[in-house]
């Protein structure tokens, strides 16, 4: 396993759409271990394929309950919306209040290209949903309603 640099703000790979996965084979595999590492180093909870500079449709995400690799993801399902705090591995230090669905139920395929169905609410949700919309090249910034200053993440962080 290596870390992968994570691609920052104003690189337009950021902006382009991933293709599809193909091939379920070695280089895949290095890749999601790859991911998986520069994940946890970033102390991020997801990391889509083109934040590594990978144009494929692919991401990790772990919000706590253990990592999963997302191949080719399909949300089926959406119930719900809220509004949250929202940052960004490539976006350092900043944060805005995104909506968000509350439910949203995804199917995927795993490193081996077996077919899974996984639902989610809240945090794990939202994961999906912003390393999802990474794939289709959409940033967060470009559906935050608001950023936030620093004091008031600050003090929401505190409450």
């Amino acid at each position: 396993m290596a870390l992968r640099n994570i691609v920052k703000d104003g690189d337009p790979v950021l902006l382009k759409k991933s293709r599809e996965v193909q091939k379920f084979d070695q280089r895949l595999h290095t890749l999601l271990d790859d991911m998986q590492e520069t994940l946890y180093e970033s102390g991020g909870v997801g990391l889509a394929g083109v934040q590594v500079g990978v144009l494929r449709r692919i991401a990790v995400i772990d919000v706590g309950e253990g990592l999963i690799e997302f191949i080719n993801p399909k949300i089926i399902e959406k119930k719900g919306t809220h509004q949250v705090v929202e940052g960004c591995l490539s976006f350092p230090d900043q944060y805005g209040i995104v909506e968000r669905p509350v439910y949203v139920k995804t199917e995927y395929f795993d490193r081996f290209g077996k077919k899974h169905i996984v639902e989610g609410e809240d945090l794990f949700a939202q994961a999906m949903c912003h390393e999802f919309d990474h794939m289709d090249g959409v940033v967060f910034k470009s559906k935050v309603l608001r950023m936030l200053r620093p004091e008031e993440l600050q003090q929401r962080r505190e409450e």
